[in-house]
């Protein structure tokens, strides 16, 4: 299977395969659609090779039925690649503001990424995917500068993808891999919504 040859070698001192197996810090972001379904498909990826997954999703409610997280659990669950957790943050926000103040989100989502520390310290994952977690940061509810640094500082070997529109700056800056999802054209352009086996 090809791998990919890198267009330059740096002189950094590490070996091919040091290189080949640091941890990288992933962002998709764009207006386009798909951010969160490449994510969770790298999430397959990483299910394939038993690495521990998990799921931090910051903007969909938790009363929705994913058909990612229904696949993935179940994957988790049959013992033949990695474990699989999912967690929602509270209620969750859509493109629709939903009931309770916005500090009560703003609380959660800081929860949610008090958690993500906690487990990036341990080592609980190898594979993180932070769904629509630009969100949090893009409103000021989690500070931007924590998050690079617990970044950073994150020990082993784990690999971070977080998804979301309108990624800051700094993110973007510090990160290994970053795909912008353009968008040409969508159905919601018509008035279309979205639909079963599609968006969900």
């Amino acid at each position: 299977m090809p791998q990919g040859k890198p267009d330059m070698v740096p002189d950094d001192g590490l070996t091919t395969r040091q290189r080949r197996t640091r941890p990288l810090l992933i962002v998709h972001t764009g207006p386009g659609k798909g951010k969160s379904t490449a994510a969770f498909g790298m999430a397959l990826r990483a299910w394939n090779q038993g690495w521990p997954i998990g799921v931090f999703q910051f903007v969909k409610s938790a009363k929705w039925r994913i058909g990612e997280e229904r696949a993935l659990t179940l994957l988790g669950e049959t013992g033949e690649g990695g474990p699989v957790t999912w967690h929602k943050m509270g209620e969750g926000w859509s493109w629709i503001r939903r009931p309770g103040t916005e500090e009560d989100h703003a609380a959660d989502a800081r929860e949610g990424w008090a958690q993500i520390k906690r487990d990036l310290a341990a080592e609980t994952y190898r594979f993180y995917v932070l769904d629509e977690f630009t969100y949090p940061l893009k409103w000021g509810w989690i500070d931007l500068d924590d998050v690079l640094k617990a970044l950073a500082d994150r020990p082993g070997n784990q690999h971070v993808v977080i998804t979301g529109r309108d990624a800051p700056q700094g993110l973007t800056d510090v990160a290994d891999l970053v795909t912008e999802m353009g968008k040409v054209r969508h159905p919601l352009d018509t008035g279309q919504k979205g639909q079963k086996g599609i968006e969900w």
